[in-house]
């Protein structure tokens, strides 16, 4: 059963999915089990959560749903738009439209995240080992279906699941053709097609996906974006499917590291600090996946993929006396391309298993995969008179070889209770070679192992305790791994979690609430925080907190839903920082909805408030007048923003909708870097659906 919200806020979303029904629901069977493999011509055979509600309940840590109708309803411009919606999730916004990822969960930077972040089930981050993992973002007109797994149940998926998992599961377009149009302010323009078909049978399907959008930007930091995807599968000999998904993605885009200057920010200015430098992106990514249901009680499914990354990053050196004078960046002549790309294959697949275990019902999943990862870094200098070409003084090819493997079941111990322990091991080797410097080289290897235990508690036909313990682990990328082509013997970052939570529904009520520990034995400081840091582990960190959400039925098509997390402690626990908190790391983030909905009509007034937070781990508190280097810190304000949203049914097959987003046109601080990061003013959009 595909579980459909009718909500814009997200709060509530596994209390809907998963508790509106538990009345009627029973300890799952093996014949319920049998029923979920029913072979089908869909593509994503390697799943987060699932499909069905005895799946969501089997999951020993807080899942949050986004599907599609409730995407449509948020009128998002970016996966960013429906991540702040959800209950422990931090954004560090640099742009409008996310064009790299910055989100930080239950505490964690949201300048390095610590959180996996894949797509149909598959790493999407350029570089899990190599290097940077927020140069692609998947793009929100792909995305039929947002998925969010923290707790003991992430200990499936690796590396980099501290914080949790996000997947973006794509659309698999219907039968017919879907037009979808949208303008709005700073010249948006953005045109969309869904075009899909299957055989009379129903055991092949094709679709393709494409988006072509552009905008003179906020703060004139325009973008042209063009993203296609194209996907097809069959049913074969009965028993098994294959899927194939093939996408390209570009984009240019006029941003950069630099913000504005203090002086500026406080007049109210909205010129972009850095007009001629600019973002290239593309991706060409493939996935194979193919599922065999071996036997009523076993399933093995495996995805072969290959991605290709290419982001070059060109801005223009300052002059920081004239900058200084003017309280605004002067740039000089000189341009640098910061320039890379990542390229990655890997396989990975699972067999899962229903069994009994000493008599009891049980199931038991095993998953191996391999990858492969390289990135090919150039820095290209150059001059404004040469178009972007000139020497590249430095060349650089970090590579990794990972293996890791998993084996997780799930004991039900009575009709209440059921267990699940695993364990997860991860090992992979770094290497480094500079081309620039006679191809001196360097290698580093670890091996993590990640054991775990989550639980499943019924306390009534209407409620559920879950929680959980597990080991979790990011890696040290290789420019800090093995800086100054020495191995610097860092150990990856490891954090053992904790997680207890309570959810369900009574009557016009769901709620659900979770309390978590982070515990970091050694949290590697990459040079983001404090470049004097980038050669040793960080020291320790702990965080805690809480994640609070309701939902309620008014009557009358009225309804609220709303979640708050509450994250007291943050903060380094040793080291040259101890004592302070993490940067962007908020103690509070909460979100309110009012939700209206009558016949043909949707509309829904949100809020969502993010609490004061440092921009660097030393927690100075006054921002910087002046355009010199260093450390770019200082303590952001608390802000809380107003979106308005509504759409319309036509007709059966035609869908009117608008926004008017930033609804009282605050002014505030998303981030710090080189200068002021400044949130998108009030903006309005509108836009229409068409099928036939």
């Amino acid at each position: 059963m595909r579980t459909n919200l009718s909500r814009l806020s997200v709060a509530v979303t596994l209390a809907f999915v998963s508790l509106s029904t538990l009345a009627q629901q029973e300890t799952v069977t093996s014949e319920a089990k049998v029923e979920r493999k029913t072979i089908m011509p869909t593509l994503e055979v390697i799943r987060i959560v699932g499909d069905s509600v005895p799946v969501l309940l089997e999951q020993t840590g807080t899942v949050v749903i986004v599907d599609r109708k409730q995407i449509e309803q948020i009128q998002p411009l970016s996966t960013e738009d429906i991540l702040r919606r959800i209950p422990g999730i931090n954004i560090k916004s640099e742009e409008e439209t996310a064009i790299v990822a910055n989100f930080g969960i239950r505490g964690l930077s949201a300048s390095e995240s610590k959180s996996l972040m894949l797509e149909d089930g598959v790493p999407v981050a350029p570089g899990l080992f190599v290097g940077n993992d927020r140069y692609f973002n998947p793009r929100i007109q792909r995305v039929e279906q947002v998925e969010v797994l923290k707790g003991s149940a992430s200990l499936r998926y690796g590396p980099s699941t501290i914080g949790g998992v996000v997947n973006y599961q794509t659309k698999t377009p219907d039968d017919g053709v879907k037009l979808t149009a949208r303008a709005g302010s700073f010249n948006m323009q953005e045109v969309n097609i869904e075009a899909g078909g299957k055989t009379t049978s129903g055991d092949a399907f094709a679709g393709i996906v494409a988006t072509h959008a552009s905008s003179d930007g906020y703060m004139d930091k325009d973008y042209e974006m063009t993203d296609i995807m194209a996907k097809a599968g069959v049913v074969f000999a009965n028993n098994q499917k294959l899927g194939i998904k093939v996408s390209r993605y570009e984009n240019d885009a006029n941003i950069s590291y630099r913000g504005l200057l203090l002086g500026d920010y406080n007049a109210g200015a909205d010129y972009n600090p850095a007009p001629d430098d600019y973002f290239l992106t593309d991706r060409t990514a493939f996935d194979i996946n193919h599922e065999w249901s071996i036997s009523s009680q076993a399933t093995l499914k495996t995805v072969a993929y290959w991605s290709e990354v290419s982001r070059d990053y060109w801005r223009y050196n300052v002059d920081t006396a004239a900058s200084n004078t003017a309280g605004r960046w002067v740039y000089t002549d000189s341009l640098t391309g910061n320039n890379r790309t990542f390229d990655r294959k890997g396989i990975e697949t699972r067999l899962s298993i229903d069994h009994n275990l000493f008599g009891l019902l049980s199931s038991s999943e095993f998953g191996l995969r391999f990858m492969q990862e390289e990135a090919n870094d150039t820095r290209i200098r150059a001059v404004r008179s040469a178009d972007r070409t000139g020497v590249n003084d430095r060349h650089i090819i970090d590579s990794a070889n990972s293996v890791a493997g998993y084996a997780q079941s799930r004991i039900e111990l009575s009709d209440s209770l059921a267990i699940t322990p695993g364990l997860r091991v991860e090992s992979y080797e770094q290497k480094r070679i500079i081309l620039t410097d006679n191809n001196a080289t360097a290698k580093t290897s670890n091996t993590e192992y990640l054991p775990g235990v989550g639980l499943t508690y019924n306390l009534s036909q209407s409620a559920q305790l879950y929680g959980g313990v597990y080991r979790a682990f990011s890696p040290a990328s290789n420019g800090v791994a093995l800086d100054g082509l020495t191995d610097q013997q860092l150990d990856g970052e490891r954090s053992t979690n904790y997680e207890l939570g309570l959810r369900g529904k009574q009557g016009a009520v769901n709620y659900e609430v979770a309390a978590f520990l982070m515990n970091f034995n050694n949290q590697v400081v990459t040079g983001n925080s404090d470049p004097n840091l980038s050669q040793s582990n960080g020291g320790k960190t702990e965080h805690y907190g809480m994640e609070f959400m309701l939902g309620y039925e008014l009557g009358g098509g009225f309804s609220i839903d709303t979640n708050a997390t509450w994250v007291p402690k943050s903060e380094f626990t040793s080291g040259d920082n101890q004592g302070n908190r993490l940067p962007y790391a908020p103690k509070i983030i909460a979100n309110l909805a009012l939700n209206y909905q009558h016949e043909k009509l949707s509309t829904a007034l949100t809020a969502h408030h993010r609490g004061e937070q440092y921009g660097d781990a030393s927690n100075r508190v006054d921002i910087p007048a002046n355009a010199a280097g260093g450390i770019w810190g200082g303590l952001m304000p608390s802000y809380t923003v107003l979106d308005l949203t509504a759409q319309y049914n036509l007709a059966d097959n035609t869908r009117l909708f608008g926004s008017v987003k930033n609804l009282t046109d605050k002014r505030y601080i998303t981030g710090l870097r080189q200068g002021i990061y400044v949130g998108p003013e009030r903006s309005f959009e509108l836009g229409i659906s068409y099928s036939f």
